[in-house]
């Protein structure tokens, strides 16, 4: 069974870092695009960023530009979520979030199936 295991949430002083850890125990690499999700209480989960498995090509919510990364190591079963300048605004539960096989494009969500347990990151205002 597929699994996904997030870690390296925490709480950080407004522009500081954290960065974000997702385990896959299946293969994170192959046809698989991965994406980085997250909520807050009352509000639906929404798209922070993904990466496809054709080209590697990545997408980013625009409150997010410019100061979070995805990235993917397929060696080691990991994507990573590194997020810069944190703001209050950025405190959310985060989930981590593997496609079908074969999903074209990353920002469907209904392409989603398997889905980690969150992790929580708190920016303090």
């Amino acid at each position: 069974q597929v699994q996904l295991v997030e870690s390296g949430g925490g709480s950080v002083q407004a522009g500081g870092s954290l960065r974000l850890l997702c385990r896959d125990s299946g293969r994170i690499g192959g046809a698989f695009n991965m994406a980085w999700y997250r909520q807050t209480p009352g509000n639906e989960r929404e798209l922070v960023t993904c990466i496809r498995w054709r080209n590697d090509l990545t997408y980013y919510a625009d409150s997010v530009k410019g100061r979070f990364t995805i990235s993917r190591d397929k060696a080691r079963n990991t994507l990573y979520l590194q997020m810069n300048s944190l703001k209050p605004e950025d405190t959310a539960v985060y989930y981590c979030a593997k496609s079908r096989e074969y999903a074209e494009e990353c920002t469907s969500r209904q392409d989603y199936y398997t889905w980690g347990q969150g992790t929580q990151v708190t920016v303090p205002s």
